[in-house]
């Protein structure tokens, strides 16, 4: 029987690795009490009250007190460096406090420009330049002037981890945040005055330096991505000793309308849990779950997402019941495991989304852009809202791209749309992209189905890419090994291949059905389009009829699960794993890589099979890329490199995916230390 709680105190308990599912903490206050690794499935969680006890706020409050405090005093240092401008005594006295001013000018605007990272950057930057000055002049050491950027920075970043720490806090309503963040400002201000020699110059640089710190703490809370660090600094010292659920289960648990400031949520599994009108969720450790991106928590909160760009987001497990999705972008984003039941996905772009077992229940997806999207026979369709759908995104020149039906003057009748979409993802791919042998592939086939009859192999379509390529579909039974029968396919494929014609005849004249086979696959190899219809059961090749289509290329010929649209979603997720970078105008690992598989999808010279196999080595980048100076993982990633650089030399010079590959390989080899 699950444990009920309701109602009860139970600030700073410790429930750490207890089996707690489906227990009924509504209406409690849990400020404090310590959740982690437990299991909280179906958990009740509404109307609670996380965060901080109160000892523990004043006892942060008191230490964000002391980092302005300490920040004063380096604000005080800097004002007496700046005022020896004024010392007319000594000529490097006077070149010192110049240097020590233009550090802190370049620090300043930086900073605010493009955040605290940035504003180091020029700091060190600012500061040789001042010393090559200096230097040339022979009057002072550079020493002093790095010291100088060092102490602007550090006043800087202390003030404004403490005034968005005291922001961050929480007391019991804005009277304690005012207090906390007023005695932050009154100590920096009046140590920087009162320890400096000369007031006035200690004065001005500590007032400008609280001004510039309340600016960076206040945009960090506001979410601007330049001051990132800040936030998470501020987020993570005020959830110091509050509510924990870190690592977690928290699968289908309630949060409607609890309060969960100052509460962790690192390594939790969070799948389909519940946050409606969930308060002060911005005031979370999110780790990296879906809760770190504030357009999402927005709209875990609102359930309203109508027209936003969450592409390539990980949304994996996420809850968006009855949510309103119209015209959103899930472009390359996962959306695995997700909860969307009678959500509104009317004109959302699905293109690449990962569905993997998501649950799509009653849901509207009329209109909706289904290009290479992901559905597996996990996905659940039933009781799915569709009147029609488009097969490609919309461009200027076709804004309605291979709609389904594809008479405008139709829509699909109730349980058409499930029923229509089914075939695209329940088969076996197998892809020939070199010298195709008709016959070989008739042998290989005939022994799989007689190798394997408990996977009832059935042929569904079939469709050439290019001059030379062919890709076969066959249908099998649900819970067939497919990656083990394509490689067992392969395999025999390979070595009748290798027979030499009479060889090969020999087999052919012992089976009618292999010379059926290999008549329908050379006949469809000489058409641009071609698929089978009928009884196609591989027990009676000779039952196979053959029929030209105009219309199956949208549906069976760019949407199985194993095609470019799933492989691309993986590279998605490989690459939301990686960490921004640092520095927006100097590109990382997660950005170069990014820009790379955009070039490869956009490419018009490499056919599917050929982006398939180089988004495989952009996974493997992507994979290295989370510890880039590891050996082995260096090893990767120097043959991930040596084999694309092996795809793209067969593109034209003007091809722009060339151009990315020249532009972009010797930037990621570099970030990998292969030079």
């Amino acid at each position: 029987m699950a444990l009920d709680f309701s109602g009860e105190n139970l600030r700073g308990r410790n429930f750490k690795g207890q089996d707690l599912a489906g227990a009924n903490f509504s209406y409690a206050d849990i400020r404090g009490a310590n959740f982690t690794n437990a299991n909280l499935t179906g958990a009740n969680f509404s109307h609670a009250k996380a965060g901080l006890q109160r000892g523990w706020a004043i006892f942060l409050v008191i230490v964000s007190w002391l980092l302005s405090g300490l920040s004063g005093c380096l604000w005080s240092v800097n004002g007496y460096l700046v005022s020896l401008i004024f010392d007319t005594s000594s000529l490097e006295n006077q070149i010192r406090g110049w240097t020590a001013l233009v550090v802190l000018i370049a620090f300043f605007f930086v900073t605010i420009c493009q955040g605290a990272v940035a504003g180091a950057g020029a700091v060190a930057v600012a500061g040789a330049l001042a010393v090559a000055v200096a230097v040339a002049g022979a009057l002072a050491s550079g020493g002093t002037r790095v010291g100088t950027g060092a102490l602007a920075g550090a006043g800087a970043g202390a003030l404004a981890v403490a005034v968005a720490g005291a922001l961050a806090l929480a007391g019991a309503g804005s009277g304690a945040r005012t207090l906390a963040v007023a005695g932050a400002l009154v100590l920096t201000v009046v140590l920087g005055i009162a320890l400096a020699k000369i007031g006035t110059v200690a004065g001005a640089l500590a007032v400008a330096g609280t001004l510039v710190s309340i600016y960076i703490s206040w945009r960090a809370m506001k979410g601007d991505q330049k001051h990132s660090l800040i936030r998470n600094i501020a987020i993570a010292f005020a959830a110091t000793g509050g509510t924990s659920f870190r690592g977690a289960n928290l699968t289908n648990a309630d949060f409607t309308q609890a309060i969960l400031k100052s509460t962790d949520f690192r390594n939790t599994i969070l799948i389909c849990s519940r946050w409606y009108q969930a308060k002060m969720l911005d005031r979370v450790r999110p780790g990296l779950t879906y809760l770190q991106n504030a357009q999402v928590r927005q709209l875990l909160i609102t359930g309203q997402g109508q027209d936003i760009n969450l592409d390539r987001q990980n949304l994996r497990g996420i809850n968006l019941q009855g949510a309103n999705l119209a015209d959103t972008s899930f472009v390359g984003a996962d959306l695995s495991e997700a909860n969307l039941q009678d959500a509104d996905l009317s004109r959302a772009k699905l293109k690449q989304t990962q569905l993997d077992a998501t649950d799509l229940t009653g849901a509207n997806l009329t209109g909706a852009y289904i290009e290479d999207w992901g559905i597996t026979n996990t996905t659940k369709l039933h009781g799915v809202r569709c009147e029609y759908v488009f097969m490609r995104l919309p461009t200027k020149e076709d804004p309605d791209p291979l709609r389904k039906p594809d008479n405008k003057q139709e829509v699909f009748a109730d349980g058409d749309f499930a029923d229509f979409i089914k075939p695209i993802f329940d088969t076996l791919d197998l892809y020939h992209n070199q010298g195709v042998d008709p016959r070989a592939i008739a042998i290989a086939l005939k022994n799989l189905a007689e190798n394997h009859p408990e996977a009832e192999l059935e042929i569904v379509g079939m469709e050439k890419r290019g001059d030379d390529k062919i890709l076969l579909r066959a249908k099998t039974a649900p819970g067939s090994d497919k990656s083990q029968l394509s490689a067992e396919y392969f395999d025999d494929y390979n070595q009748f291949k290798a027979l030499s014609q009479s060889q090969q005849l020999l087999l052919v004249e012992r089976s009618e059905r292999i010379r059926s086979l290999e008549n329908m696959i050379t006949t469809a190899f000489g058409q641009p389009k071609f698929y089978t219809q009928g009884d196609t059961n591989m027990s009676d090749i000779s039952g196979i009829n053959i029929q030209d289509s105009s219309n199956v290329s949208g549906i069976a010929g760019n949407n199985s699960i194993a095609n470019l649209g799933i492989i691309t979603g993986n590279v998605s997720i490989a690459l939301n794993q990686l960490p921004d970078a640092t520095d927006a105008d100097k590109p990382g690992i997660k950005e170069l890589l990014s820009q790379l598989q955009d070039a490869i999808i956009q490419s018009t010279y490499l056919s599917e099979e050929e982006k398939s196999e180089a988004l495989e080595q952009v996974k493997a980048l992507a994979e290295a890329g989370k510890n880039p100076q590891e050996s082995t993982k260096q090893k990767t990633a120097k043959t991930a490199i040596t084999m694309l650089k092996g795809i793209f030399s067969s593109l034209p010079a003007i091809a722009s995916l060339a151009e990315a590959g020249n532009k972009l390989f010797p930037a990621i080899s570099q970030l990998f230390g292969l030079g």
